[in-house]
């Protein structure tokens, strides 16, 4: 054992001495490279492209397809042949990449990569103008397994049943890459279609050109879900931290696909002195300058509204992964070179922020840049026609946006904006993944146009900053999940109560709605004490203040709806009183006639209704939710102790308290949100959350006496008596 571990040091300092030695030539090598800015020369660049995935993924196929059609030099490094024809070693790799690094070659890494320790060393290669690329070929097992299996040929002589037995094994310890490690371009491939595409980006990938950096083509999310009743709408958290931080619709993160190289005049300019230019899976807003151009509004004051209100922005979202993009078609811009400068001189951005010249409606397919909303600056008719982006966007998108936006709004007033998500059937969405559009109206300097301010600057400065507020924060709302196209409400006919109904989709809110700033506001929270609500927290707030403007509007899941008072004021529980009680029981007989009409179509589903101690969305609501907790979204402990503890309060138990006692005693110990799982029919106690549902889903004990008692459980019987 200890020779074992000493021949390993020793291995690990013998690569390490390479490399050093290497990379000091490598960087002489770059330095003599690099272009003379008197003589305008431009000399190419290599690059070191990795390739990931187990064995029979394709991986020196990919290499010889590129090699074949490619006018750029590559040199193909594979361990299985590196050594004179015969399997060698990783040192011998790096060593023959580094020489072909020399003569001046790109290179491809042929060998399984399958960790970040194996990639490591790689990444080393090259000096600071050396470019790194991942290409994973993340296929399926059963596929790489089929062609391992049946190979004959293979160079390194992996093939039959042992090449099951190592593809099972190395995709048991894959480690799929980030920037982070090194990289400056990231493609990932999941089926042959992704491999044909990437094949051709690096075929016709000539030795003058550059690609766009960042993650291109990954289709699933590390996440984790967010805490409270967000859980059962369909969300997730893209910083990975339940609890924290906005949301994403799971279904709008639309997968890069590069198609194009970058040109002369594309380059992407970070508007900020540091991080990363792209990274995977950032939802991204692209919008232009608001007033600008038709509107003639002075670029000056526009500019500094435009970092002002970015800088307000990116201080709001913290370290969540979205991103603003600023865009213009042409490359003198003033306006573009103006805002990156007032950017840069105040540090605003981070990677939050970026200017860019290209055409907002060819993103992706011309740039390489995916981004999924994008922004028009319309006019108040919110019509096709006139010049400029609002021309171009309603092309763009064919006449499924304009459709869309008739569906959201007649007209629009200067300084809102309103969110309009595209229908699949558009080609912005096909082609670009653009999933809404925002449309957007400004203040108006053209005495050409309608509704001229002529010359009013402090008139038109407070209209421009609230546009660009109405546009992030309908960008924010729908990085936030707050928005879904299957949704219908139908208002009360009493006026106070707002029915939420029921249809055959999970848990989901609109994904369209006009938008007003309306940022750090204060509200009445527990104990007339303060409580600031984030904005996602406010979604059912707008639904239930301002119902025409939330047509189509569901927050239902198979049996879980919620009743939403329409008052102001009435936050949560903690703001009820005695004079309510008739408020409340209007939204109890709500809630029983659904439970009422669900149970006849399902026998054998049984109801709550309450209300959570403290809510994690502002504005009164009543949950009416069935016992069976058959749900993808019921993950975690919390989630279910705030439906099974008494941390949940019984309508009937409210109503009664309010009449007793005038106000309600809340259950806000967050010991109940932390105890241990239990059935909460039996009380047995389980481990984890699917252990639970393996137990529920069989558990035919009586539920609790205490929920038999006073109407807690809702059945046909129950409901009848009550709405009698």
């Amino acid at each position: 054992m200890y020779s074992s571990q000493t021949s390993e040091v020793r291995k690990r300092e013998v690569v390490s001495h390479f490399l050093a030695e290497i990379t000091q030539e490598a960087m002489e090598i770059d330095r003599q490279n690099t272009p003379s800015t008197g003589e305008g020369k431009q000399e190419s660049k290599t690059i070191v492209v990795l390739l990931m995935g187990p064995p029979g993924s394709g991986k020196s196929t990919f290499c010889d397809e590129v090699i074949r059609i490619s006018a750029r030099p590559w040199a193909r490094i594979c361990q299985d042949i590196i050594n004179n024809g015969k399997s060698g070693t990783k040192i011998q790799c790096l060593s023959s990449a580094a020489t072909a690094l020399k003569e001046g070659k790109s290179v491809f890494i042929d060998r399984c990569n399958i960790n970040k320790e194996q990639r490591a060393d790689f990444l080393k290669l090259g000096g600071p103008q050396t470019e790194k690329h991942a290409i994973v070929l993340d296929i399926p097992a059963k596929v790489c397994i089929s062609r391992s299996v049946k190979r004959t040929e293979h160079e390194g002589k992996l093939q039959g049943g042992k090449a099951a037995a190592v593809v099972n094994q190395m995709l048991s310890k894959k480690e799929l890459p980030k920037l982070s490690e090194g990289f400056n371009r990231i493609t990932f491939c999941q089926d042959e279609r992704d491999v044909k595409e990437a094949i051709g980006v690096y075929g016709s990938f000539g030795p003058l050109d550059s690609l766009p950096s960042g993650c291109f083509g990954q289709k699933m999310l590390d996440t984790k879900t967010q805490q409270g009743i967000m859980r059962f709408l369909k969300k997730v958290d893209p910083s990975g931290n339940a609890g924290s931080g906005p949301t994403v619709v799971e279904k709008s993160i639309t997968n890069e696909i590069p198609v194009k190289r970058l040109g002369k005049g594309d380059k992407l300019d970070i508007a900020s002195t540091s991080g990363d230019v792209d990274s995977c899976n950032i939802y991204t807003l692209a919008f232009p300058s608001i007033s600008t151009a038709d509107f003639q509004f002075n670029l000056e004051r526009a500019s500094d509204i435009i970092v002002e209100k970015v800088e307000e922005f990116v201080s709001r979202i913290g370290k969540s992964k979205i991103r603003l993009l600023l865009v213009d078609l042409s490359p003198e811009s003033k306006i573009l070179s103006m805002v990156k400068t007032k950017a840069v001189q105040k540090n605003v951005g981070s990677n939050k922020f970026f200017t860019f010249v290209g055409d907002i409606t060819r993103l992706r397919s011309q740039k390489g840049l995916q981004c999924n909303v994008i922004a028009n600056t319309t006019n108040w008719r919110l019509k096709p026609g006139g010049g400029g982006v609002n021309a171009a966007i309603f092309k763009a998108a064919g006449p499924e946006l304009e459709i869309a936006t008739k569906e959201r709004a007649e007209t629009l007033s200067p300084g809102k904006a309103v969110v309009v998500p595209l229908p699949s059937s558009s080609p912005l969405y096909t082609r670009e993944g653009v999933t809404h559009v925002i449309h957007v109206l400004g203040p108006n300097m053209n005495p050409q146009r309608p509704d001229c301010l002529k010359g009013d600057y402090g008139k038109g400065c407070k209209i421009l900053r609230e546009a660009y507020s109405s546009l992030f924060e309908g960008f924010l709302s729908i990085a936030q999940g707050v928005g879904s196209e299957h949704n219908i409400e139908r208002p009360l006919e009493s006026g106070g109560v707002q029915e939420v109904i029921p249809t055959n989709d999970d848990l989901k809110t609109k994904r369209g709605a006009v938008y007003e700033s309306d940022k750090n506001k204060k509200y009445k929270g527990s104990g007339g004490a303060t409580k600031a609500w984030g904005s996602w927290a406010q979604a059912l707030y707008n639904i239930a203040m301002h119902p025409d403007k939330h047509s189509n509007v569901v927050l239902e899941a198979q049996v879980h709806l919620l009743v939403l008072a329409r008052a102001d004021g009435l936050d949560s529980i903690a703001d009820v009183r005695r004079e309510h009680i008739p408020l409340l029981k209007t939204m109890h007989a709500v809630g029983l006639k659904w439970a009422e009409k669900l149970i006849n179509e399902n026998g054998s589903l049984l109801f709550r209704l309450g209300y959570h101690s403290v809510p994690s969305m502002r504005q009164l609501h009543l949950h009416v939710i069935s016992q069976d907790f058959e749900s993808s979204h019921l993950k975690n402990k919390k989630h279910w102790n705030s439906f099974t503890t008494p941390f949940f309060l019984d309508s009937v138990d409210v109503m009664k308290e309010l009449e007793d006692e005038g106000k309600v005693t809340l259950k806000n110990d967050s010991k109940f949100l932390e105890m241990e799982l239990r059935c909460h029919r039996c009380r047995s106690a389980h481990p984890n959350i699917p252990r639970l549902k393996s137990h529920i889903s069989s558990c035919q004990a009586p539920f609790p006496a205490a929920l038999l008692q006073n109407g807690r459980l809702v059945s046909s019987e129950v409901t009848a008596n009550f709405c009698n």
